[in-house]
């Protein structure tokens, strides 16, 4: 994403956050066929807000894949941001997390216990979250990998970028 279009990205999701309805029924029923019963759990937990995101992240990469989003792709889409959950913390406390940990450092702003050091490490929370789960391998490394540098990515790169650009769009 270029440094001229995150700014503005981060703003559209910012003002989507502020809306607390729930998925589209339709794209409810969607995400929790594509679930298994483990990750349904999961996914009942999230909050509508990061659901609405989940369901446009997971459209957006069965869109750009075709057949290639099989149901692990498709899972990875709907779950990578599940570790949010275990923070508790409302769109402005994230957003004053995620500009804290600009500040500071992500990795010295995730050391801790507290909610926004549980926020700052969703990724590794609804990565074991999912294991636990019984989530297929691909959606729990996504999980993990999706705000790390794509050299660090062990999903298949196609795959992977295209969860990334369904992230970030």
């Amino acid at each position: 994403m270029s440094a001229l279009t995150h700014p503005w990205h981060l703003t559209r999701r910012f003002v989507g956050s502020l809306s607390t309805r729930p998925p589209a029924p339709a794209d409810e029923a969607w995400a929790c066929e594509s679930l298994l019963a483990g990750e349904r759990a999961i996914w009942s937990r999230m909050s509508n807000t990061d659901r609405r995101h989940a369901v446009g992240v997971a459209r957006h990469v069965v869109g750009r894949l075709g057949p290639e989003a099989t149901r692990p792709v498709v899972a990875a889409a709907l779950l990578h941001d599940s570790g949010k959950l275990d923070s508790g913390l409302g769109t402005f406390a994230r957003v004053a997390a995620t500009l804290w940990a600009g500040t500071l450092g992500r990795r010295r702003a995730a050391a801790g216990s507290g909610r926004v050091a549980r926020y700052l490490r969703h990724d590794e929370l609804g990565a074991a979250a999912l294991a636990d789960a019984g989530a297929d391998p691909l959606t729990v490394a996504w999980a993990r990998q999706h705000h790390r540098p794509a050299a660090e990515w062990t999903v298949p790169a196609p795959l992977a970028a295209a969860l990334k650009a369904a992230d970030d769009d």
